[in-house]
């Protein structure tokens, strides 16, 4: 529905809480992957309802700028909307990338370490690069 609001389309997919929360104060405008990479093939735009089965490109709350392993909490100056995929993946290669960069590799070292491993790029990218792998890091 063209005149649904951003908070209606979200409860539509079975968010409750902050994002929602968010949305209804005007915090949210677009329903859209707010994710530095959004992995979804088909654009930031497109969500799926948690009550499907795998729930990949359903909506999420992404802790940001402080994530919740560095004691980030669910707050409207710390989330941004994210499909459930792009968050996991995200985590994933700070994980990742941070522990190389903990030992000691290069840029160049990693993005070599990732692609070996076929650990999947950014959109749209066959290839791990060394700008790739900062850019990844620090967004």
């Amino acid at each position: 529905m063209a005149d649904e609001s951003v908070a209606d389309r979200l409860r539509g997919f079975g968010v409750k809480g902050i994002l929602v929360q968010m949305a209804e104060r005007g915090q949210i405008l677009e329903l859209k992957c707010e994710m530095p990479q959004c992995y979804h093939p088909n654009g930031r735009d497109k969500f799926e309802s948690l009550a499907t089965e795998r729930r990949l490109w359903a909506p999420s709350r992404d802790h940001y700028p402080i994530l919740r392993s560095a004691g980030g909490t669910l707050r409207a100056d710390n989330v941004r909307l994210s499909h459930i995929e792009c968050n996991q993946r995200d985590h994933t290669r700070r994980k990742q990338i941070g522990a190389l960069l903990l030992a000691g590799e290069s840029l160049e070292d990693i993005a070599d370490t990732l692609n070996r491993k076929k650990i999947p790029a950014f959109h749209g990218t066959k290839r791990w690069t060394a700008a790739m792998v900062r850019e990844a890091y620090v967004s």
